[in-house]
């Protein structure tokens, strides 16, 4: 059901970051995006060294209701979990309030080894998310492997994009200001100015989201 469309009425979306365990710091990718991008401010979770999945969904919420604008998430790490259970939980429409989000390098919450601060986010929603959205992974990453990746990416319904062996996508990785992240946020933008705000469906999300401009999704 598409509801909406309605509510956009031509304004620009708010970026809203949504950092992971021990937040983001100030070489990290979201941290610069926030700095460069007058369109882009961070969600204030709070508990960032002991996240509680339940704090920070609720912390979420407050975040995305109180904005006068459409939303776009990006989440790196554990904030793609907060987003996936805010979603969980929240029952919003299709595309509204949230109009898409870039999730970054989920960690897998439901292995055996994962610490207690990922586990407490388990298990890991099923649930199509209600918005278009882009999982982005990395073949090294040492919170997932690149076909756990690719399973939650299946069961949320996003596109994904694997990027090769990029560590945990982090200011570690080395990827600086992020280009290719930077494009991949641009084509959900499009998407929620396009097809999400006239009132398309997910299947004209999804060949948007396929489009040119980084490296073709593909099954592990």
């Amino acid at each position: 059901m598409l509801h909406g469309h309605s509510e956009f009425r031509g304004r620009r979306p708010t970026i809203l970051t949504v950092p992971g365990l021990n937040g983001s710091g100030p070489s990290h990718w979201q941290t610069l995006w926030e700095k460069s991008r007058a369109d882009c401010v961070r969600a204030d979770l709070g508990q960032w060294a002991s996240p509680r999945r339940n704090s920070w969904v609720t912390k979420l919420d407050r975040a995305i209701r109180t904005s006068e604008a459409p939303v776009i998430l990006v989440a790196h790490s554990l904030g793609c979990l907060a987003v996936a259970w805010w979603a969980e939980l929240a029952g919003q429409p299709w595309g509204w309030p949230v109009a898409g989000a870039l999730l970054v390098a989920p960690p897998d919450v439901d292995r055996a080894n994962a610490c207690d601060e990922l586990a407490s986010f388990g298990p890991s929603p099923r649930t199509i998310l209600p918005f278009p959205s882009i999982l982005v992974a990395s073949e090294d990453d040492p919170y997932a492997s690149i076909q756990r990746s690719f399973d939650m990416a299946r069961d949320w319904g996003s596109h994904f994009v694997d990027i090769g062996a990029c560590g945990h996508i982090n200011a570690s990785s080395g990827v600086g200001w992020w280009q290719e992240g930077q494009e991949l946020l641009d084509r959900l933008i499009g998407t929620a100015e396009g097809p999400v705000a006239h009132g398309g469906g997910i299947a004209d999300v999804q060949a948007m989201l396929a489009g040119n401009g980084a490296r073709a999704a593909r099954a592990p």
